[in-house]
């Protein structure tokens, strides 16, 4: 009854526009039961997998409490949701055209002249509406949820953490200099060291000031922190020593609270020490000006490598909804082990590309935005391809 229905009144609308039509309701109520499912499904496996072994051990070994280890569990949630999209679009468009085509519907279907491409169109809707939301997760959800999950960790168990600079803070300050053969080149100007920061100042401090090619300046200091109304750095409780153009002992001048000009960068730039998944795009490129300025040339690349790809991956959805429409829609019947062992495979192949591509451009022999963006491409391709020739057969 619903395929004739369905034939009827696809011979009553014109090709050339799409819309909302018996059958895109039927293919789209057909897709989200196992779209929900599998978000549920993968989500769950991802964060048992992922996270309870790794905080059991810290309960046990590491002494975490029970409290905290929990709230950084659902702290997770937001992240592996966000992972679990993607995979659920494939599971779901591979499982939902592989019924279609064993139950010889799309057979039907096409007979009437519709072609392929205009069968999967919910598939395609549903996965923009999908890449909306990963998009809405990874950047105002997860990053947020990240960072407080890393916090905990750090202040519960003292745990390292490659990108925090809460400890041994380094920032040093460049100027340009014109050479005498009219070139230009980087020189020290400033120095900063502080041995721990906890958010609003940094403490136990060292810096050291050049003026042309001598050391001037060596600040001591036991803390510090930004005045945003002067522009300027409020040093507290150390001393001055001042050197000679020789870099000789001249004097030690103490102090109580003096302010010396220096970048605010340099407070930016622990302030702002994050993995680049805790951070916000436009948090990311905000560190990014940072390490530019100080001339991480290897942190800088891999930072615009790591925004590229956060700013790439909600796209993932359509090319895995197109992948795996075309499978499922092959004329073999696809039975659940089979679609999951596939998705599993496809799943694997991009990761593996994204994980060769981004290693470029890390490395600096392809761009950031290419490294990003080429598993999406050639898996978009692949798809097309496999939509292409299963629509001639």
């Amino acid at each position: 009854m619903f395929l004739s229905k369905t034939l009827t009144s696809l011979g009553q609308w014109p090709h050339s526009l799409p819309r909302i039509s018996l059958m895109d309701r039927y293919v789209a109520r057909q897709l989200i039961p196992p779209f929900l499912f599998s978000v549920g499904v993968v989500a769950s496996l991802g964060l048992a997998i992922g996270n309870l072994s790794d905080l059991g051990n810290k309960i046990v070994e590491k002494n975490l409490p029970v409290a905290k280890a929990a709230e950084v569990l659902l702290l997770k949630v937001p992240e592996f949701l966000a992972y679990s999209l993607p995979v659920a679009v494939m599971l779901a468009t591979m499982m939902t055209f592989g019924r279609l085509s064993g139950d010889c519907e799309i057979i039907a279907i096409r007979s009437c002249g519709v072609s392929l491409y205009r069968l999967i169109l919910p598939a395609v809707v549903l996965s923009l509406l999908v890449t909306g939301w990963a998009f809405v997760l990874t950047e105002w959800v997860v990053p947020v949820a990240n960072y407080r999950a890393t916090s905990i960790l750090i202040e519960s168990i003292d745990e390292e953490h490659p990108f925090w600079q809460n400890r041994d803070v380094f920032y040093p300050e460049f100027e340009e200099i014109k050479l005498e053969n009219g070139q230009t080149a980087r020189r020290l100007k400033s120095l900063v060291y502080a041995e721990k920061f906890d958010g609003k100042e940094m403490q136990n401090l060292t810096v050291l000031q050049w003026t042309e090619n001598h050391l001037k300046h060596i600040v001591l200091s036991d803390n510090a922190t930004w005045n945003n109304d002067n522009k300027r750095w409020d040093f507290f409780h150390g001393t001055v020593y001042r050197l000679t153009k020789t870099e000789d002992y001249q004097e030690a001048v103490p102090f109580t609270n003096k302010q010396i000009a220096l970048p605010k960068s340099a407070f930016d730039f622990a302030r702002q020490g994050r993995d680049p998944y805790e951070m916000t795009i436009a948090e990311a490129q905000d560190y990014i000006k940072i390490l530019k300025l100080i001339g991480d040339e290897k942190k800088t690349q891999f930072f615009q490598v790591r925004t590229e790809q956060k700013l790439a991956f909600p796209f993932v959805c359509i090319v895995f909804a197109v992948v795996g429409s075309a499978i499922g829609a092959r004329p073999q019947r696809i039975s659940r082990a089979t679609g999951f062992g596939l998705t599993i495979v496809s799943i694997f192949a991009y990761y593996i590309l994204g994980y060769f591509s981004g290693s470029l451009g890390i490395v600096g022999l392809i761009s950031p935005t290419l490294a990003a963006w080429l598993p999406n491409f050639v898996g978009l391709g692949v798809g097309i391809w496999l939509l292409y020739e299963f629509n001639q057969g």
